[in-house]
């Protein structure tokens, strides 16, 4: 009989989703699924994944936002104004796409 080791959540590393969004597929299979979930919060939480993959200063700059103001409208849990997500989409090189919903 083999005894099994007992791991804790908290022992478990952190996972962040910035470290496997390294194409373009990746990243628009990633905003799809996010999409999905219809939750503000989590959209701006993903593009700061995504920015934070493709490099927060470079996004910062090619958004016109300061790179604290893109962390503080990026993190998770925040409700960043349409203008904002809009100038990451932007910066990131993606767009939001609006589909019909078939019942």
């Amino acid at each position: 009989m083999t005894t099994r080791k007992k791991i804790k959540v908290c022992d478990l590393p952190e996972f962040d989703p910035s470290e496997h969004l390294t194409n373009e597929e990746d990243i628009a299979a990633y905003l799809d699924a996010i999409l999905e979930e219809n939750d503000a919060a989590l959209l701006a939480a993903a593009l700061g994944d995504i920015a934070r993959a493709r490099g927060m200063t470079e996004i910062a700059k090619a958004s016109g936002l300061s790179r604290e103001a893109l962390y503080k409208a990026l993190r998770p849990g925040s409700q960043p104004r349409f203008e904002t997500v809009s100038r990451v989409c932007a910066a990131l090189g993606v767009k939001l796409v609006a589909q019909a919903v078939h019942a």
